[in-house]
């Protein structure tokens, strides 16, 4: 995909929306235990204008009725079983490991998940798990457990983390990618064609670790020889791996004066001070990333610079989304 595909893809996402797997009761479907759900604003009322979401419900799936008995993780024999919290010989471990195995043919098109926390079947992480009557929060739900397995480099993420800034903006940072990388590597990929694609996110991957972005660079200049399949899975696992890592404010500084190196012959005195100053001014956590990066948007504009024209960093996803503003 090239960048301005890219950006047509981010701009018009009705006409090619990514597909994002969710839990079923997030989206309002009446699938609890109880016959509820826990439909969850911010995924229904902004994440819904910009992703085709897929529900689905594995406990519904595996036959458990609507309403039915909750069911638990509890610690069998150094093993982690899901049961029935009133009939004891209810264990419908097996059956949600099968259910999230049988869903690969779905699952293999999806650009991330979005899963119910403190499920047992369903939660991500910190689900409760029961030794006893003595539960601790180091479970991971059943069939979340499976799906990970069966695609490790999926953007995963619960609702409830997408209450912080800084995860949510991980979170469809990473499926943004992602995307890009399917359709990257739908089309007629080549190790030159992945050399722009690296250059395109350059930025991205500066703001969660220069080290490790450094490195991906050097590793991908001295493997234009590598196997194909090989060049795909190595770099996949680096490039997920890496972008797992929280961006903060000071690896955003970092990039942000990369970028701004760009403009250092190009500005006049003011306006090389106005930059330098709201770039400070974001590190000490004045202002919202969004600033300096409209400012520096506003003089590439006047002054455009083929390099930073293709690089995702200043757009990473669409603006309507208005994640940077509390970054």
């Amino acid at each position: 995909m090239s960048i301005d595909e890219g950006l047509n893809f981010m701009e018009n996402p009705s006409s090619n929306k990514i597909k994002i797997g969710i839990s079923s009761c997030l989206t309002g479907e009446n699938v609890r235990f109880d016959s509820g759900h826990k439909r969850n604003s911010f995924i229904m009322n902004v994440l819904a204008s910009h992703f085709q979401f897929m529900p689905f419900c594995p406990e519904v799936e595996i036959g458990l009725g609507i309403p039915r008995e909750t069911i638990r993780l509890v610690r069998v024999d150094n093993e982690t079983r899901c049961v029935g919290t009133k009939t004891k010989d209810l264990d419908v471990t097996e059956k949600l490991r099968t259910c999230a195995t049988q869903q690969g043919h779905w699952h293999q098109e999806l650009c991330g998940y979005i899963l119910k926390k403190d499920s047992p079947s369903c939660g991500m992480e910190r689900v409760r798990l029961y030794s006893g009557d003595m539960p601790e929060r180091i479970g991971v739900g059943i069939y979340a457990k499976e799906l990970i397995k069966n695609f490790p480099y999926l953007p995963v993420e619960e609702e409830g983390r997408l209450g912080d800034a800084v995860l949510r903006e991980n979170f469809i940072q990473r499926v943004f990618v992602y995307a890009r990388w399917k359709a990257l590597i739908r089309d007629d990929f080549s190790w030159k064609r992945l050399t722009e694609f690296h250059a395109n996110h350059k930025y991205i991957y500066m703001s969660h670790d220069q080290n490790e972005a450094l490195d991906l660079g050097r590793w991908l200049a001295n493997s234009s020889k590598i196997d194909s399949d090989d060049l795909q899975n190595t770099y996949l696992e680096k490039m997920m791996r890496l972008l797992k890592k929280r961006a903060d404010r000071k690896a955003h500084t970092n990039t942000l004066q990369h970028i701004q190196r760009h403009l250092k012959t190009l500005l006049e005195k003011d306006d090389k001070q106005e930059l330098q100053e709201v770039i400070e001014q974001y590190r000490n956590g004045l202002l919202p990333l969004i600033v300096p990066i409209t400012l520096l948007k506003h003089h590439f504009r006047k002054n455009p610079h083929p390099y930073i024209t293709n690089t995702y960093y200043m757009q990473p996803h669409p603006s309507e989304l208005m994640l940077l503003n509390t970054l």
